[in-house]
């Protein structure tokens, strides 16, 4: 069974910087598109980036020209490098995988502080 587990939140200060990763385990396929999505309190899940199979991404405004995703198909994983982080950006970020279906990681924290 195909399993998502992130890990890299924690407690930062406004300006600081996070790497989330997202690592598939349970199956042969090598990871080919998948995002990352955040939910903060009293708030619906939103996207803030993607990747797509052929490689081509995208953001949120909000996150634009300071977060990254990148895929590392070798080691099966989905990584976003959050930099300039601002308060804003507190919330559970969750990672999702395609492999026919979709499935979804149960989520990291990230609280950023002012």
């Amino acid at each position: 069974q195909v399993q998502l587990v992130e890990s890299g939140g924690g407690l930062v200060q406004a300006g600081a910087s996070l790497t989330l990763t997202c690592t598939v385990s349970g199956t042969t396929s090598r990871i080919a598109a998948g995002g990352w999505f955040r939910q903060a309190p009293g708030k619906q899940r939103e996207l803030v980036a993607r990747v797509f199979s052929n490689s081509a991404t995208n953001y949120a405004e909000s996150v634009k020209d300071r977060f990254t995703i990148s895929r590392d198909t070798a080691k099966n994983t989905l990584t976003l490098q959050m930099n300039s982080l601002k308060p804003e950006d507190t919330a559970v970020y969750y990672c999702n995988a395609l492999f026919g279906n979709l499935y979804w990681g149960q989520g990291t924290q990230v609280t950023v502080s002012a």
